[in-house]
């Protein structure tokens, strides 16, 4: 098993096996709550949760966040995910693809166009790996390897950081990821990990290019915590734990972000575990609604399970609406909702 193969597997089993939620912090949505509408003037089943990105129309504004690859059980977790995804009409992302580009017998892992020929399909590279010689050229190849419509430029500092041989020099990066996203025809988006992203990073990436921000705040999975657990050194175990509660929680993250960027879509994506949550973030200005570990246990047994776990979370959202009195997204997006903490109607 080589070093990433056998990586990929430690972290989904850290991730099914762990507790490696952030600790001390939330993602900050039980702070909002939606005025209930008790006379809605709607009609719930007619509720239409469609929307259009990249080009791509989509059933319900939901993605099924980067998760795995480039080990042998990814191949039936990304199938099954693709597979769910393509039945309810959602978008997907694979995980990092650096695997499948330095050795190409991992490449097969992600690719589920097979089962999923009409997904909005993210394809996935660390963007630290351009300090470390990729270029616009392993771009382009890991968008061919899936054939997918936008690519993931994933930014995990603390992630690398706190990483046995993590890559750590991130000098000079935001030049480099300018060069990609000019030499690319398809949309480049730049996601966190875990720990958000601020208004004055998201406004840096899209100064340079960058097509879309997925905010990916705390709340949820820490991956800091994730590589807690696969360490074997005490001392660097301590320290990986010691940010266990790092980062900006997704809430807050996202409107910061949609008020810096406006007309730039943002991904709400980070401890997001109900359509009721789905709802908030799209209240809050997100045009894309990512959920990951929480459905990492059905993609381990069936597409089935998976396409059960995300009919659920599409159910809530539609009722959601249906109670804020709102027929489509759009009238989502103004319903009335609160910010308990200050004591505001948004």
């Amino acid at each position: 098993m080589s070093d990433i193969e056998g990586r990929k597997r430690q972290h989904i089993d850290a991730v099914l096996n762990e507790d490696v939620s952030s600790k001390g912090l939330t993602t900050g949505f039980e702070d909002y709550r939606f005025d209930h509408v008790a006379l809605p003037e709607t009609d719930l089943d007619g509720t239409d949760l469609t929307t259009s990105l990249f080009g791509k129309r989509l059933a319900a504004p939901l993605l099924l966040s980067s998760m795995t690859g480039g080990t042998g059980i990814a191949r039936n977790i990304n199938l099954h995910l693709a597979e769910a995804a393509q039945s309810l009409g959602i978008a997907m992302g694979v995980g990092s693809q650096r695997a499948g580009l330095e050795h190409p017998d991992f490449a097969e892992t992600f690719s589920v166009r097979s089962v999923a020929p009409d997904i909005l399909l993210f394809a996935n590279l660390g963007a630290v790996q351009l300090n470390y010689g990729y270029t616009e050229d392993h771009a382009r190849r890991a968008i061919d390897m899936i054939g997918a419509d936008a690519l993931f430029l994933h930014l995990n500092p603390l992630q690398e950081a706190v990483q046995a041989g993590g890559d750590r020099n991130w000098v000079g990066l935001l030049d480099k990821i300018e060069a990609v996203v000019s030499a690319l025809d398809v949309p480049v988006v730049a996601k966190e990990v875990g720990n958000g992203i601020s208004a004055d990073v998201a406004r840096r990436l899209v100064d340079i290019g960058v097509n879309a921000i997925d905010v990916a705040g705390s709340g949820g999975t820490s991956w800091s915590e994730v590589e807690a657990y696969r360490q074997t050194d005490p001392l660097v175990r301590r320290v990986a734990h010691a940010f266990a509660g790092w980062g900006m929680p997704t809430a807050t993250t996202l409107r910061e972000v949609v008020a810096e960027i406006p007309g730039v879509p943002v991904f709400a994506s980070g401890g997001i575990r109900t359509g009721i949550d789905a709802a908030k973030a799209i209240r809050l200005g997100a045009s894309l609604v990512g959920m990951a570990a929480p459905t990492l246990g059905s993609a381990l047994e069936t597409a089935t399970a998976v396409r059960d776990n995300m009919t659920a979370t599409i159910e809530e959202l539609r009722i959601a609406m249906f109670c804020t009195g709102s027929q489509n997204l759009e009238a989502l997006r103004s319903a009335k909702m609160r910010d308990l903490r200050k004591g505001e109607l948004l």
